[in-house]
């Protein structure tokens, strides 16, 4: 493992001000190397910070990683759920800094507000790696890299699809935790497409019961919607139980458009009460573990590792829906 010294030129490959987005064969550009199972190096000493357990799909996203980062793979992993609070991440990432551990990963709950520790970081020789979601700062050196899908281009193709097949939609757009990368960027690449459409606003904070009990108040306050844009598939099947509730016919109705592809959401999309779904896999615990690997011993990665997602509509088959494991 890299000392304080070595350590601390790292940061330097990272910050906002490079940002490039870059699609990659993550097999070929970032293969494991060193720390695998079996080797004598010294385990690589990763502090993870998790935003919080909500959901079927963050409860994948963890499961992945834990799974990647073991022991036997070369690991020491350090977990936390933060419970989507920001000074509790902000308290375990110093708590991070001062394990002295090789590299910390976190999923920031919110994207303002990390200049402070991500310095406290940096300036210890702790590289950081962003995962799945992103933050505003500016601070040269603040992370090394970010694994995680392209939120906006997520956003992007739910407005195509509403383009091509609801162009007259009256849209209420079904919002994540306000601030979080995920929202901000969905919000964006839905709006660049079909902002027009969009009459209605509100915060579900990713959650079904948000979902479901926003989607019920909008229909109330715009009798007008005809298609929900969810950022989540929790919020998504919230939604649908809302539309039933109102005595409306999901899939007829009211559309539902969404973001995740959940095994439950698929399922919904085959019945028709979801009219598609863009996807953004939470699988990608290999992935992360490699740039890791990569991190801890000093090699240049890439500034973002995006990871792939596709688009569901109702040809999904039930092999897909029954593959899924979230």
């Amino acid at each position: 493992m890299l000392r304080r010294g070595a350590r601390g030129a790292l940061g330097a490959l990272g910050g906002r001000g490079s940002r490039v987005a870059a699609v990659l064969a993550l097999a070929v550009v970032l293969a494991p190397a060193g720390c695998g199972a079996g080797g004598d190096a010294d385990p690589v000493r990763v502090g993870f910070s998790q935003l919080s357990a909500e959901g079927s799909w963050r409860a994948a996203n963890t499961a992945s990683i834990r799974s990647a980062l073991t022991p036997a793979d070369g690991f020491e992993l350090t977990f936390s759920d933060d419970q989507r609070k920001q000074e509790g991440q902000i308290a375990v990432l110093r708590g991070f800094i001062a394990a002295d551990v090789d590299v910390i990963a976190f999923s920031p709950v919110v994207q303002d507000g990390w200049d402070q520790v991500l310095r406290e970081a940096r300036d210890a020789g702790v590289p950081v790696v962003l995962v799945d979601r992103s933050t505003t700062s500016r601070l040269d050196g603040a992370y090394v890299t970010r694994v995680g899908a392209d939120f906006r281009a997520e956003g992007e193709r739910a407005g195509r699809w509403v383009r091509e097949h609801a162009p007259g939609a009256r849209v209420f757009e079904l919002q994540g935790t306000l601030g979080s990368g995920a929202q901000v960027a969905r919000q964006q690449g839905f709006r660049a497409v079909v902002g027009d459409q969009v009459v209605g606003e509100a915060t579900g904070a990713f959650t079904r019961a948000g979902g479901r009990d926003v989607t019920a108040a909008a229909l109330e306050a715009w009798p007008e919607v005809d298609l929900v844009f969810a950022h989540n598939d929790d919020m998504a099947l919230g939604a649908v139980e809302a539309v039933r509730a109102a005595g409306l016919r999901p899939g007829v109705d009211v559309r539902v458009v969404s973001v995740d592809g959940t095994r439950e959401a698929l399922r919904a999309l085959a019945d028709g009460e979801i009219a598609h779904v863009v996807e953004c896999d939470p699988l990608f615990g290999e992935q992360l573990a490699a740039v890791l690997r990569r991190v801890a011993a000093g090699e240049r990665v890439p500034d973002r590792v995006v990871v792939p997602g596709r688009g569901f509509d109702r040809s999904v088959t039930e092999a897909e829906i029954e593959a899924r494991t979230y």
